[in-house]
Parts: structure tokens; C-alpha cells; sequence
């Protein structure tokens, strides 16, 4: 899977080892999902005046966040394992500044808070959501056990 990085703004940019993090949680989470080596990725690390626009142009939510999805085809299956044709699953767009707060509230890393939001945002992009208490278990599920085959436990890292 083709995965790219870029930073709003372009002064906003993560540590390598976040990058490391997002693209293995990325790749880890195509291989689980059954997604099309040819598919394509976009992840955007914000900062939280970036979110915050989007979130309330696209959401009607005047408030920063932590994780959006931009899904490209949204309420279709996302390309399965072998797919001829490249799919462009959408963006991921991530603020930093939540992240490293959100790290330090739960007492982890910042590595640990990316790897979640992005599998988070990944499952968003295939069609996982939690509008209700079936849908956020079955996608907490899907999450943990992603993050687990890549050694990142609920407490880990």
C-alpha cells in the first residue's frame, strides 16, 4: 500500500519514529483488512487550528479534534487483496498537538497515541464507525486487535 505523509502546516512536522509509527500501524492495518497492495493513503499530521477548520467546514464542529477520515469512496467496499486497479482509500488527518496532549492525559506515548488515532482513522476510511454501542465495540475490537499484532497493547508503549 502506498502510503503519504505531509504536514499542515508545513512547519508542523512529527519525529521520525511517529512516522515509523503511523506507516507500520498503516501497512499492519491493510495486511488485517484484506486491502489491495495497489491502494493509496494519505496521512496529514495538523496542527490543531488546521483540525479545527475542517472539523467544523465538514462536521459542523467548531472545535479541535484529535483524528479525521476522508474516506474517497465512501459506503463502498474498500479494494480487496489483488485488486488490479490502484484504490485511493482517502486521508488521514491527525493533530499533533491534540495527540501529545492526549498522550500525556493517559499516561503513554506519543508513538502509542498515533498508533492508535491512525488505526482509528484507517477503520473510519473502510467504513467502521461507532454511532452506536454495536458499531464501537465491533471497531474497538478491530482496533486492539490490530494494534496487538504489531505488540501495542490498551497500556502499551
Amino acid at each position: 500500500m502506498e502510503i503519504i505523509l505531509s504536514s499542515v502546516p508545513e512547519k508542523r512536522k512529527p519525529a521520525p519514529k511517529v512516522k515509523e509509527t503511523v506507516t507500520s500501524v498503516l501497512t499492519e492495518a491493510a495486511r488485517e483488512l484484506g486491502i489491495s497492495p495497489h491502494a493509496e493513503v494519505g496521512v496529514v499530521f495538523a496542527d490543531d487550528a488546521y483540525i479545527r477548520e475542517l472539523n467544523r467546514d465538514y462536521r459542523g464542529i467548531d472545535a479541535a479534534t484529535d483524528v479525521l477520515s476522508f474516506a474517497l469512496d465512501e459506503g463502498e467496499e474498500p479494494a480487496v487483496q489483488g485488486g488490479p486497479e490502484e484504490a485511493l482509500l482517502g486521508d488521514i488527518v491527525i493533530s499533533l498537538e491534540t495527540a501529545e496532549r492526549q498522550a500525556a492525559e493517559f499516561g503513554h506515548s506519543l508513538e502509542r497515541e498515533m498508533a492508535y488515532l491512525t488505526v482509528h482513522g484507517m477503520l473510519h476510511l473502510v467504513g467502521y464507525d461507532h454511532e452506536d454501542e454495536h458499531d464501537k465495540a465491533a471497531m474497538r475490537s478491530r482496533e486492539e486487535q490490530i494494534l496487538a499484532a504489531l505488540g501495542i497493547g490498551r497500556e502499551g508503549n
